[in-house]
């Protein structure tokens, strides 16, 4: 049974009143009702965190970005190092670089407010064409087609998409623009978003509690478990590097340098190391050493997937008298090391060279 958009819409809608998630960047929808008006900062400040990262893990960083950074005025004044060791940990460190751009233009160029449109929205750095569409629905009430992970998967079962991602995707963001009503299409786009994350989820959808089970196509045909297809991963190449944990004589500070700002993990803070290459040379990694000392080789090696590859890193550890570093560098001493912007790979390699 297929029913038409605007039922369809009212059924999810309705849903969304009773099951809403409790989420701290969030108007609950009995909020909206009396009037309560999203914070565009806030809307803005979740959609970057959330982008390749889950809701958990996001929740702790967005509560404290906002109890440091309350206003995106403040945000742009930031120390840009302040901004990524706050970020530490969150991963895909060009969204923090972006954030803080973005920042500095709305406050600068847009006199502290955000764009109402998603044309406008996406003129800003770091927001793409889904961010847009979900700070101008969510934040500003724009009948915009929001289609996320959760949404691709919705769509996908209640209309039958069967074309494999990612070439369904502007079939899927059709569909979803079909049923975006004109009235609380920010309540909508982040119902099907809650229907995704919590019932029509990837394995085991509980389709006996969905209020769009009589009309989804895939669960009539018995295939919803299937859905989206996705086409066929290639393999991750892996690379492989060296990495050189040096502490300080007496209290054991590890030395810490600044990646250059561009490039992956750019800005952040590191253990001095050698290039990342498919054909890295290990026997003779020693010879790379960024000082004279006494190095000695960790047993195993320190592994990180990344998007595009997957890393092997080889540990050394030397000790070196108090004294003079290169310069950029600094000394870490080990209550410091959790404060520092340190992505996680790093704070992997020196666990491992601390171990």
């Amino acid at each position: 049974m297929m029913l038409k958009t605007p039922a369809l819409t009212q059924q999810l809608l309705a849903w969304y009143d009773r099951h809403a998630r409790d989420l701290p960047w969030r108007v609950p929808p009995h909020e909206r009702k009396v009037g309560v008006v999203p914070d565009p900062y806030r809307v803005w400040l979740s959609e970057i965190m959330l982008q390749q990262t889950t809701v958990a893990a996001v929740k702790d960083y967005f509560t404290a970005f906002t109890a440091k950074w309350p206003k995106v005025e403040m945000l742009a004044e930031a120390d840009a190092d302040d901004v990524m060791k706050a970020w530490a940990g969150l991963g895909y460190y060009s969204r923090a670089r972006n954030l803080k751009a973005c920042a500095e233009t709305v406050a600068r160029d847009h006199g502290g407010r955000f764009p109402d449109t998603e044309e406008g929205l996406r003129a800003l750095p770091g927001i793409g064409p889904y961010t847009a569409a979900a700070i101008a629905a969510i934040a500003f009430d724009q009948p915009a087609a929001v289609v996320d992970g959760n949404v691709e998967r919705v769509m996908s079962r209640l209309r039958l998409i069967e074309t494999p991602l990612p070439v369904a995707k502007p079939e899927i963001r059709a569909a979803m623009g079909e049923l975006t009503p004109q009235e609380r299409p920010g309540d909508f786009a982040q119902a099907v978003m809650d229907l995704g994350a919590t019932i029509c989820t990837p394995k085991r959808p509980a389709c006996a509690l969905c209020p769009w089970m009589e009309p989804c196509a895939a669960r009539a045909a018995g295939v919803a478990e299937t859905l989206p297809r996705k086409a066929a991963k290639t393999a991750k190449p892996t690379r492989t590097g060296a990495a050189f944990v040096l502490r300080r004589a007496g209290d054991g500070a590890v030395a810490l340098r600044k990646r250059p700002p561009k490039g992956l993990l750019g800005g952040m803070a590191e253990v001095p190391g050698s290039e990342w290459a498919v054909d890295f040379d290990v026997a003779s990694a020693v010879m790379q050493a960024p000082v004279a000392a006494n190095w000695h080789k960790r047993s195993g090696s320190v592994g990180h997937t990344f998007t595009h590859f997957h890393l092997e890193v080889t540990v050394f550890t030397a000790e070196l008298a108090a004294g003079d570093l290169p310069e950029g560098w600094w000394w870490s001493t080990l209550d410091a090391l959790e404060g520092e912007a340190l992505p996680t790979v790093m704070r992997k390699v020196i666990a491992h060279g601390l171990g």
